[in-house]
């Protein structure tokens, strides 16, 4: 057991090095580092001291994975950070209880999926700095496929478990996950149907102060005139005519049914390029964040709406305790209404699946689109108010979990920004192209449209579910036997 100033500076440097692997770092070898630095801080604490230590970790975690929040409000980013802390340091306490246990290292891997399970749900939905999608892109990205991000996740922390084990014994440590290269890559069949789709990144004003409606009809206005611009090049067989156009969320955040200019505008940039276009909309009464399918013929159509809402975004949650606590929750004086199902967009050979934005790290969400149908994917999404002065963790850490998310469902995905990072990522998790950020810019490419179904697709929740109920299985057990060994030491004391 080491001295606790030397625990508590090993949880302030585990908790540095796992956000590192996170992008913009993306250090990826570092994420085991985490998990195997929590234990040595863990390791022979009372249950204050562990609260102590997981809540150092949480801080150097959290404060940094999520400082593009500054770009919202300062005492956003310090809430959300502090609050993602405390969630973390409690359940530290867990941690240092199944440390008793011979089998620890097995046990903590269990604890890190059981941890983001909870922290992904309770007490509201947030499922950033998961372990998984550390990994986008990596040799161990692979086992997304095998049992979806749950499983990646148990790997990750048991390869960072047993080396905080083989260390105290000072022996060879391995690289267990590394071995998710050694999983066969399904290749894309022969055969397989193709389509090409263009995202448009029509970019956003600078400028915070510009009065919001001109803001928002500029926003339509820029996406409306990249589409126009692809549609010359096509007319000019500079580019291949797209089968699907995709705009980002908030392409309008007016309402085109309520405003006749931002309706004309769209329909206008349907009409040019003569292709379905899915476009990112605000609809009101109610108040929903979609994507609505455009063609040609018929205008607007069948459309998504956005079920998983962003807690203190698009909703508030506890709505009624925080305004007795704080006005600012008049920011946000209508909660959004959140979408109930999954739905799929037919277009020609395409079926295409959408989640938006926030949404992509959410497992269900994503699995849910696969199972109804979906031959490919789409993340629409808007990341403008979090890159003001270079930021781009949110879009990068964005673009991260759509990657993994292409390798467990064996899609391709298109990653639609209005200011980037804008994505075209093959099923085995490459970028086939990418955009920078401010910028406008469209990107084309043909993409496969695969019908096969990965083991993790089948599995659905089932490995998170059971990794967490035998870890509470183990929790439980191991606080018996804390308990027993508390009696025989108030016993001897005695």
């Amino acid at each position: 057991m080491l001295a606790l100033p030397w625990a508590l500076l090993a949880a302030v440097a585990g908790g540095l090095a796992l956000t590192a692997a996170f992008p913009p770092a993306g250090v990826w070898p570092l994420a085991p580092l985490g998990p195997a630095l929590l234990v040595v801080a863990l390791q022979g604490r009372s249950l204050r001291a562990s609260v102590l230590a997981g809540l150092l970790f949480g801080l150097a975690l959290f404060v940094p994975l999520l400082s593009w929040l500054i770009n919202v409000a300062w005492y956003a980013w310090a809430a959300l950070a502090i609050a993602e802390a405390v969630i973390f340091a409690l359940l530290c306490v867990g941690q240092r209880v199944l440390l008793s246990l011979r089998a620890w290292p097995v046990a903590v891997a269990g604890w890190w999926v059981a941890a983001e399970a909870l922290r992904g749900r309770w007490p509201y939905a947030f499922p950033w700095g998961r372990l998984a999608m550390s990994q986008a892109g990596t040799p161990a990205a692979p086992w997304a496929a095998v049992g979806g991000a749950p499983l990646l996740t148990l790997l990750l922390a048991l390869t960072g478990s047993t080396l905080a084990w083989l260390v105290l014994r000072r022996r060879p440590i391995p690289a267990l996950t590394l071995a998710g290269a050694l999983l066969p890559v399904d290749p894309v069949p022969p055969g397989t149907p193709t389509a090409t789709v263009a995202a448009v990144q029509g970019d956003v004003p600078h400028a915070r102060d510009l009065p919001s409606l001109l803001r928002a009809t500029t926003v339509t206005e820029n996406h409306a005139a990249a589409t126009e611009w692809l549609a010359a090049q096509v007319k000019a067989g500079r580019k291949p005519a797209p089968n699907l156009v995709i705009w980002p969320e908030n392409a309008t955040d007016l309402d085109p049914r309520s405003y006749p200019p931002v309706y004309g505008t769209i329909a206008a940039a349907v009409h040019a390029i003569g292709r379905p276009v899915l476009v990112g909309e605000v609809l009101q009464n109610p108040q929903r964040n979609v994507g609505q399918l455009w063609t040609p013929a018929h205008g607007p159509g069948p459309l998504y709406a956005k079920r998983q809402l962003v807690p203190f975004g698009e909703y508030i949650p506890f709505r009624g305790l925080l305004s007795h606590i704080t006005s600012l929750v008049a920011l946000q004086p209508h909660d959004f209404t959140a979408g109930r199902r999954p739905v799929i967009f037919h277009v020609g050979q395409i079926r295409l699946g959408d989640v938006i934005c926030y949404e992509v790290g959410f497992d269900g969400l994503v699995s849910s689109e696969i199972k109804a149908g979906a031959n490919l994917l789409t993340v629409q999404t808007n990341d403008a108010t979090f890159e003001v002065d270079g930021q781009r963790g949110e879009s990068l850490q964005q673009l991260a979990m759509a990657r993994i998310r292409a390798v467990e469902a064996d899609r391709a995905v298109v990653v639609a920004s209005t200011t980037g990072v804008s994505a075209i990522i093959a099923p085995d998790g490459t970028l086939v192209a990418h955009t920078g950020t401010w910028q406008r810019a469209v990107l084309d490419s043909r993409v496969p449209l695969l019908n096969t179904t990965t083991l993790a697709i089948r599995l659905g929740g089932w490995p998170e579910f059971l990794i967490t109920a035998l870890t509470i299985g183990a929790f439980g057990w191991a606080g018996s036997l804390w308990a027993v060994a508390a009696r025989r030491r108030r016993s001897a004391s005695a």
